[in-house]
């Protein structure tokens, strides 16, 4: 199965093509996906030799995280998909974030604008996401007695939080060192939107905004 996949949310600008045998990556840290983000996927399909009809899925981070480089990348994954004729399959950051297989419960935290985060917290007896101030998230979701949570992602200010909630924390290790790398894992299990058009974005928190009033 050959897939491009795509991510914009979890910091820079991150793509990937990878063909079975090969997984092949171009990444920034910067949010540049607006000015060089098709060049770097043209790049990388040229690389492994494919065209855009030659691919089998396009995959995308859907979010949360970055409130701009989720509509970005979801923008040109859905272009892409259409103009292609090519399965698009939307990734969730918590998944992309997540390694394979952790124990539980597991959280991951994606960092949003200063002071705040989207979390997913995993149980054994299910799943809970909460966006908002870090605290507050995390009295949301941590309840229940303490005990030992494995924590992965953007964990910035997280880890002494929840240390100071009395639970131990592990630290896990992402599933990939470039999330566009770990989408395109996944994709190959997920099952394509119905539509391109279908597709959600998920943006956590929606951005700051202020009101003026003359």
């Amino acid at each position: 199965m050959k897939i491009l996949a795509l991510d914009a949310a979890l910091g820079g600008f991150t793509a990937a093509v990878d063909d079975g045998v090969r997984c092949r990556v171009a990444a920034s840290e910067r949010q540049d996906a607006l000015e060089r983000g098709l060049d770097r996927i043209a790049a990388l399909l040229a690389e492994a030799g494919l065209r855009l009809r030659d691919l089998d899925r396009i995959a995308v981070g859907v979010g949360p995280g970055s409130f701009t480089g989720v509509r970005i990348a979801v923008s040109y994954a859905k272009a892409l998909a259409y103009a292609g004729g090519v399965p698009l399959v939307g990734i969730s950051s918590y998944d992309a974030l997540e390694p394979a297989q952790p124990p539980l419960p597991v959280l991951i935290a994606v960092r949003g604008r200063r002071g705040v985060i989207c979390a997913r917290l995993r149980r054994p007896d299910g799943a809970a996401t909460a966006c908002g101030r870090t605290a507050e998230v995390l009295d949301r979701l941590l309840t229940g007695a303490p005990g030992v949570v494995q924590v992965g992602g953007n964990t910035e200010d997280v880890f002494s939080e929840i240390a100071e909630r009395g639970w131990t924390v592990r630290a896990l290790q992402p599933r990939a060192d470039v999330p566009a790398a770990a989408i395109a894992q996944l994709a190959r299990t997920r099952a394509p939107s119905p539509t391109p058009h279908a597709l959600a974005p998920d943006y956590g928190e929606s951005p700051a905004v202020s009101e003026r009033r003359s």
